[in-house]
């Protein structure tokens, strides 16, 4: 029998579909403040988020209305889950041009009060720079950076809370498994700097030990030590400076030592 012949056969109605399928963005940045002369920045890792309006674009009363939500919205027909992420983010927040990644898919029964609809979520790490044009537009009635010890006590739409959470959980391993912190640096950087963007993920004691992560930073086939260069930035005494080496990080688990 033929693919046609088959297609004959087939009986769509025979199967229920989603009531629809949408694409959701979590979009972190890393703030830095420097508080004190002579020590390292405070950095804390943040998520935007959009606040839902009260009526939709159409006028309609909106789902979840006036709830803390994830931009996105659904996918349309002629385009991908990946292509409706990149349009729903600029529609929204006005963001665009930034590097996401797909990361995960939602579709738990009961997950969306509209009925069956599946989300396909998407992530995104950026210096806060990158989003600074951001704006609430479209179906979004306002916009705001929340510090990730905050997100969890606000009240969130649909199951936003579940997604951002683990979204949290793919950031912690791109932060502590590539070089990608090298975004929320300075290119010559001293180690308690480094060290400050990997606290905002992990409280690894190898990492907050100052002695522990100084030794360690010298033995990173990633990182160099910047010669005959030092800094105040970070302490009284004159630190040294590190500078990242363009290399792919591959690290085997059998190897790792643990």
């Amino acid at each position: 029998m033929s693919n046609k012949q088959a297609l004959k056969q087939y009986d769509i109605k025979k199967y229920r579909t989603p009531d629809g399928y949408t694409s959701d963005i979590c979009v972190f940045t890393i703030i830095s403040e420097k508080n004190e002369a002579y020590k390292p920045p405070t950095m804390d890792l943040k998520i935007m988020l959009i606040k839902r309006a009260a009526l939709d674009s159409e006028g309609n009363m909106n789902i979840e209305a006036n709830k803390w939500a994830i931009p996105g919205g659904f996918v349309q027909d002629d385009e991908t889950g990946f292509q409706a992420a990149k349009r729903e983010l600029e529609e929204e927040t006005n963001i665009s041009g930034i590097h996401i990644k797909q990361f995960g898919v939602y579709d738990k029964p009961g997950r969306d009060p509209r009925g069956w609809i599946i989300s396909n979520a998407h992530y995104a790490i950026v210096p806060d720079t990158y989003l600074s044009l951001r704006k609430a537009q479209d179906d979004a009635a306002d916009i705001e950076l929340f510090s990730i010890k905050d997100v969890m006590d606000l009240e969130l739409a649909f199951d936003h809370k579940q997604i951002i959470a683990d979204a949290i959980q793919v950031i912690t391993n791109d932060l502590l498994q590539t070089t990608v912190a090298k975004n929320f640096l300075p290119e010559n950087f001293t180690y308690s700097e480094l060290q400050a963007v990997l606290r905002t993920v992990t409280n690894d004691p190898a990492i907050l030990s100052d002695s522990s992560f100084s030794r360690k930073i010298k033995s990173l086939p990633f990182i160099q030590e910047v010669q005959g260069k030092t800094t105040t930035r970070t302490s009284k005494r004159a630190t040294k400076l590190y500078t990242f080496i363009e290399m792919d990080v591959i690290k085997p688990i059998y190897t790792a030592r643990y």
